[in-house]
């Protein structure tokens, strides 16, 4: 009786620890890669791999033509791919922050975007960096970053949380996406060159 007393306390403590412990995030979850941009599509990337802000999850949106569209929550060392037709899109990336990206993208092609973190006044803010067909730039596919960065992110996509979680914040980002797109639409076009995604950009 004694001897089986310790194993039964340890039982105990277990199963007290598995009920404290969080469940299991289902609002993102592995994905395959998505492979070739088809013919009549194009394919945007978005990934994040700076350890800024690591504990804070950045949700991204198509909001082309004023409509406001979920794509996904990206985490550190995340990528979720997101196929859009050809042509010119807005993108949105909510945090503490709201912040936009311009794209116009080509059918075939895949886009690679980062989300760049700053620092807030309470948690990080994130903004969009295209990644460009060009060695020179800051962000580039032909670089060995680049390279590494698509090794070391895991390709995610949404899971059966993710719209529950959109349904019962979509006010919320609804009002940061009107607050900071009134802003981004002040700004002067040459402004935003750093944050458009080019037909060109694309591989």
């Amino acid at each position: 009786m004694s001897m089986n007393l310790p194993r039964a306390l340890l039982a105990l403590l277990l199963l007290s620890l598995s009920t404290l412990s969080p469940a299991k995030d289902s609002r993102m979850v592995p994905a395959d890669p998505p492979g070739a941009a088809p013919a009549d599509a194009a394919i945007v990337v978005f990934m994040r791999v700076s350890q800024v802000g690591g504990a804070i999850k950045a949700t991204v949106y198509d909001v082309t033509d004023g409509q406001q569209e979920f794509i996904g929550i990206v985490s550190y060392k995340e990528k979720l791919a997101y196929k859009v037709k050809p042509g010119k899109h807005l993108f949105m990336v909510i945090a503490e922050n709201g912040d936009f990206l311009d794209a116009e993208v080509e059918a075939g092609k895949t886009y690679y975007v980062v989300i760049s973190p700053r620092f807030g006044v309470w948690k990080a803010r994130f903004g969009f960096r295209p990644f460009r067909n060009d060695a020179n730039a800051e962000f580039s596919t032909k670089k060995p970053d680049f390279a590494k960065w698509l090794e070391q992110t895991r390709w995610m996509q949404r899971g059966p949380g993710a719209d529950k979680w959109y349904a019962d914040h979509k006010a919320d980002v609804t009002k940061k996406k009107d607050k900071y797109l009134a802003k981004w639409n002040e700004r002067p076009a040459d402004d935003k060159d750093y944050q458009t995604l080019q037909p060109g950009d694309g591989i």
